[in-house]
């Protein structure tokens, strides 16, 4: 059962939900109000623990502590310049969207390292995400421990035909995220690579602009990628998730108790929205093709030779410690 994840049977009672929180922030004054974005739609896992998360942190904080939540980002290019400069108060965001500040962050979504969801939380919970904690820490950011939400393993979804091989990249319009070096690996497949924000990835699809595009089930999903395309290519190739970032001098502002109280919600919110996601991934096959999608795995093994290529440039990028970090949960690369 999917019952409380898909578009048409969730949106209802999460629109509720948020408009419940927001009412109770409206009904009385907090010692801290702040605002939460993300860029998730409001039907998503992701959406539904946040809200929870945060009336429940109210509730403990005893009204001290409100947060407004806004879902896709509230239509902002680029949120992390307003919690950078204090605007904003707390984010989620992908490593990759984080690699402008610290390119360390670009490790979690290294293509063909992390075979699974479990292996990324034992690293972020461990010492890889200690180790990028502290990296943005410098920049002014304070990365929540245990605060990474799961987005999941990436897939690749083509609007004419299907990708069994690495060759078959070949002259695709893709879209990817804004990493330089993930960029980098699908040029060298010879994609022709597109980087547009999520929330127009949909319009562009049915415009033509684009036929490709890479990122988990769930968000083929709950952005349905399914009207405007036909086929998925199950290539795993990597992992993405959501950091729990806040505005470094305002953390410090909070006093010690509601810090606590606030990491032990991210840390429980987390943990559940995970498996939220994970389960959501492992099912939605099925879901798709009954919406119409076709399936194929492809040849893992035709990839190696642009992987050989790619992972000294990768390495060079993020950074030796980083690298050793993540090779240590996922195995060693190369």
């Amino acid at each position: 059962m999917t019952h409380f994840f898909t578009r048409r049977q969730i949106g209802a009672g999460l629109a509720g939900a948020s408009i419940a929180v927001l009412s109770r922030t409206k009904a009385r004054a907090a010692d801290f109000s702040m605002r939460q974005y993300h860029n998730q739609p409001v039907e998503s896992p992701l959406h539904k623990r946040l809200s929870e998360m945060w009336a429940e942190v109210e509730m403990q904080t005893r009204g001290r502590v409100q947060v407004r939540i806004f879902p896709e980002s509230n239509n902002d290019p680029n949120p992390l310049d307003k919690l950078l400069t204090g605007e904003l108060q707390f984010l989620t965001l992908a490593g990759n969207g984080l690699s402008a500040i610290v390119p360390a962050c670009d490790v979690q979504a290294t293509p063909f390292s992390f075979k699974s969801p479990q292996q990324v939380y034992a690293a972020m919970d461990g010492e890889l995400g200690a180790y990028l904690r502290g990296e943005l820490r410098s920049k002014g950011l304070y990365a929540v421990p245990f605060g990474c939400f799961e987005n999941g393993m990436h897939q690749t979804s083509i609007t004419h035909k299907p990708v069994r091989n690495a060759a078959d990249y070949q002259g695709l319009k893709m879209r990817v995220p804004g990493s330089k070096l993930y960029q980098d690996f699908f040029r060298s497949l010879g994609a022709d690579i597109h980087t547009l924000n999520i929330s127009r990835i949909y319009a562009a699809l049915k415009a033509g602009e684009i036929d490709t595009q890479d990122d988990p089930l769930d968000v083929i999903e709950l952005f349905k990628f399914y009207e405007v395309q036909k086929y998925i290519a199950m290539t795993n190739q990597s992992w993405s998730g959501y950091n729990m970032l806040a505005n470094l001098k305002i953390w410090q502002s909070m006093p010690a108790d509601i810090q606590g109280i606030i990491e032990a919600a991210v840390r429980k919110y987390a943990r559940l929205q995970r498996a939220d996601t994970d389960k959501l991934n492992l099912t939605l096959r099925q879901e798709l093709e009954h919406r119409g999608m076709r399936f194929n795995d492809v040849d893992q093994a035709s990839f190696r030779p642009a992987l050989t290529a790619f992972f000294p440039r990768w390495k060079a990028y993020v950074g030796t410690k980083a690298w050793d970090l993540m090779e240590r949960y996922a195995g060693k690369l190369g």
